[in-house]
């Protein structure tokens, strides 16, 4: 019976550990997300500058693009493109 017990124990502190992993875990994901996006942004944001240039196309580089451009990755790069066409 003693045995039992030690190994409901085990379980149920197996579990707790388990919930308190991901409660420290997801944020470290949310943040290397977070990353990850504003630096494929930030690149794909130069390289459409860089290629732009030619067409006369350019989209400013400054605190607002590159928080658009970072929080939302790849989208956020086409809608700061199409907000750009939409201006000019």
């Amino acid at each position: 019976m003693e045995v039992i017990n030690v190994v409901i124990a085990a379980l149920f502190t197996l579990v707790i550990l388990y919930f308190i992993a991901q409660l420290f875990f997801k944020p470290i994901k949310l943040l290397w997300k977070l990353i990850f996006n504003s630096a494929v942004g930030l690149i794909i944001l130069l390289l459409i500058n860089v290629i732009g240039t030619s067409f006369a196309f350019m989209i400013p580089v400054n605190l607002i693009t590159i928080l658009i451009a970072g929080f939302l990755g790849i989208p956020g790069v086409l809608l700061l493109v199409c907000f750009q066409l939409l201006m000019a």
